[in-house]
């Protein structure tokens, strides 16, 4: 399959886009990020790199950094947007800094902001932004870590005195894993059961003081320290327990429900489980920031390995004594390049996403769209960046398992990013949860020929309507006139095509299958239990045509066409490489034919060795500071290595005219 060359791009170029909507803020985080402590912290103790991380936190607090996405009437700039690229760029850096000020500013003074009123804002903002109220998101507990609506910690109002009564009820109901409780977190943001008036009203978060001005635990709190973990130990982890601690009646953070002096209960949302969801639906942040901070671990990754791979020599060819760049080897191209395409792709719906919620209005349906293309992107994210970094670390052999070099750090740091922010099969589950919404009212009440009449007319709408550039991608999708046996492995539009074909055959088998789920006598916790395999790939096929939608957006909006026909290169390897990865799926369905699929996988080695000359440029477009690569291999000590071995190997062997005064004695 001949594919015209792509010419050379210059690395800015593909910065300029890559940075986006936000690049002024990515340009100040990459300058302070850089002034920072080295991201290697393989060589401190637990209670070093704690301390490092802390000090690094206030010296984010200095430099304006949680100003960003505050409010302006609390000292903030108001740019959401913003907060969530800048927290994006961390991810360049030590992780455990990362989650600190993911729990500080994020989780914390997020859930001040969004679940609290005037009064919290106005109280506690601008001591949150400044760090001098260091504190904790206390949701998970022992018993009940995604399960978040059945947590057992209680809040009982007592009108007796005006307060609510925090209790931890049994073992099972301590908090656990929550960053900042193990030493510098001085209040909380509890979630509980809250009790008013003899009555259950579901999860409400509370603000519960934990230490004193001199860091001692108060009365009725009990601290430990979660201890040391695979990765991100510069977070103090901790587990908290509450023995019936008193709160005043304003610690309710009370935006969506209140409770008066007399214990009446009262909230502007019917029902307890709409209002739990709307609630969290106003945390969403927590998980876009997780997946953004997951790109750039990833971007760190693939940088250190290909940088890596383009000094590294192995073995010679037949007909030279030269060694052999590793990324000359289809193999060592095929580990890596596929992946740094794929995370490209990511990149661009990450920016689509951040995007969307920047400039969200109060639309229902808009807010429940986001809430499940976040956790989608979360879970894709994040798997991608624990495969990815493990294949950047077996990439590397063994300089790859050097701590020195960083990979297994950010192996161990992201690991954990699959679990929490949500797990990321529990993510998927609401991912197809959220697409099957459109069928639910019809799913118990028409018969075959209906439900396929319902899938003909509402599935576009429903579903396919949710994407970026939609006139564009309409109109590569109509442009598609050949059968997909005869079309171009190349058109964009074939494509699209088959991302949408097979998103709406899965969806449609899953919706019938559920159907079951009404009929008499069926269980319909074992009938979806059952689905859950389908109920996944309907939740990731769907995400890859969002993110491959975005990639082509992001194609489209390239100036540069040099820039742009190579990021359409990149772009087609993302899409074949998917394709070959679910390869059964498509050939089993009739998508593609035997033909096809062989194709497709030469199709892939075309592209990984069309793009072998432009690896440097396409990591080198993220732009990540020398000292946050922070990886002697991916420096050009390699390289030193390597030449200072042949000048000394040449030492050693014997020349021509030693050899031939030898003979001739």
């Amino acid at each position: 399959m001949p594919i015209p060359a792509s010419q050379p791009v210059a690395p800015a170029v593909l910065t300029d886009l890559l940075d986006g909507r936000w690049a002024h803020v990515r340009r100040e985080a990459r300058v302070r990020m850089a002034a920072l402590p080295s991201p290697a912290t393989y060589d401190l103790t637990t209670e070093q790199h704690r301390e490092q991380v802390f000090a690094e936190l206030h010296e984010l607090a200095k430099s304006g950094y949680p100003r960003v996405g505050f409010p302006v009437s609390h000292g903030g700039e108001g740019d959401l947007g913003g907060s969530l690229t800048s927290f994006e760029m961390l991810g360049f850096g030590d992780l455990s800094l990362m989650v600190k000020a993911g729990v500080q500013w994020g989780l914390f003074g997020g859930a001040v902001e969004a679940l609290g009123t005037e009064r919290h804002h106005d109280r506690y903002l601008r001591d949150i932004i400044e760090l001098r109220l260091p504190g904790c998101f206390a949701m998970t507990e022992t018993g009940h870590g995604s399960d978040v609506q059945h947590l057992r910690t209680t809040a009982t109002y007592d009108p007796a005195t005006g307060e609510f009564v925090v209790h931890t009820p049994h073992e099972a109901a301590r908090k656990e894993y929550i960053g900042n409780a193990a030493r510098d977190g001085r209040i909380a943001v509890v979630f509980a059961q809250l009790i008013a008036g003899g009555s259950e009203h579901g999860v409400h978060a509370l603000l519960v003081p934990l230490r004193d001005e001199a860091g001692l635990t108060l009365p009725g709190i009990t601290i430990e320290d979660c201890g040391r973990k695979a990765g991100l130990n510069g977070v103090d982890n901790g587990r908290i327990w509450f023995d019936q601690v008193r709160v005043p009646r304003d610690a309710l953070l009370n935006r969506y429900g209140d409770v008066a002096e007399d214990g009446t209960y009262s909230s502007p949302i019917e029902g307890d489980s709409r209002r739990f969801f709307t609630m969290l639906g106003t945390l969403i942040r927590g998980r876009i920031s997780v997946a953004g901070a997951a790109g750039s671990a990833t971007k760190s990754a693939l940088t250190i390995a290909i940088r890596y791979a383009l000094e590294r020599r192995q073995f010679t060819r037949p007909d030279s004594d030269d060694e052999v760049v590793l990324l000359d080897y289809l193999a060592h191209q095929r580990k890596l390049l596929p992946a740094l395409a794929t995370t490209y792709a990511l990149h661009f719906a990450q920016e689509e996403l951040v995007t969307t919620l920047h400039e969200l209005t109060t639309d229902d349906h808009r807010q429940r769209e986001l809430e499940s293309r976040a956790a989608g992107l979360k879970a894709a994210t994040t798997w991608h960046a624990t495969h990815t970094i493990q294949t950047c670390r077996e990439a590397c052999g063994g300089a790859g398992y050097l701590a020195e070099n960083r990979l297994p750090q950010l192996k161990a740091d992201t690991d954990v990013f699959t679990t929490f922010e949500g797990d990321n099969t529990v993510l998927s589950q609401l991912v197809a949860k959220g697409l099957l919404t459109g069928y639910q009212q019809h799913l118990h009440e028409l018969g075959s020929v209906g439900m396929a009449r319902f899938i003909a007319d509402q599935f576009v709408g429903t579903v396919i309507e949710r994407t970026a550039a939609r006139s564009l991608i309409e109109r590569l999708v109509g442009a598609v006139t050949a059968r997909d046996e005869d079309a171009d492995l190349l058109d964009r539009g074939w494509h699209l095509r088959l991302f949408e074909d097979r998103e709406k055959h899965v969806l449609d088998t899953l919706a019938r299958r559920l159907r079951r789920a009404g009929e008499p006598g069926a269980d319909a916790f074992e009938v979806f239990n059952a689905a859950q395999d389908h109920v996944l790939r309907a939740a990731r096929v769907h995400i890859e045509r969002v993110v491959l939608e975005a990639f082509v957006a992001a194609v489209d909006r390239c100036a540069d066409p040099d820039a742009a026909a190579l990021l359409g290169r990149v772009c087609d390897l993302h899409v074949l490489s998917t394709v070959e990865a679910d390869l059964d799926w498509f050939l089993g369905h009739g998508r593609v034919s035997t033909a096809k699929a062989k194709a497709v996988t030469g199709a892939v080695n075309d592209l990984c060795r069309h793009l072998r000359p432009h690896a440097a440029v396409l990591v080198g477009a993220f732009a990540i500071p020398d000292p946050l690569v922070a990886a002697p291999i991916a420096s050009g000590a390699e390289r030193d290595r390597q030449d200072a071995q042949r000048g000394h190997d040449q030492d050693r062997l014997p020349r021509k005219e030693d050899s031939g005064r030898a003979t001739a004695s």
